[in-house]
């Protein structure tokens, strides 16, 4: 008896450069509007992330 090992389905992308885009904006807002908190300095972080993955 043979046993048939199908292939995984590709991943598909679940945000378009268009969201991140959008998502980096909100996170830019949100900093100027809390720049005092101390976690902006991880809002910091991903805004900048964000950034880098519109430009891939």
């Amino acid at each position: 008896m043979t046993t048939m090992t199908a292939e995984p389905a590709r991943a598909r992308a679940v945000l378009s450069n268009e969201d991140f885009k959008l998502l980096q904006e909100a996170v830019l807002y949100y900093l100027k509007a809390h720049e005092d908190d101390p976690i902006s300095s991880k809002y910091s972080n991903l805004y900048h992330r964000l950034g880098s993955a519109t430009r891939r």
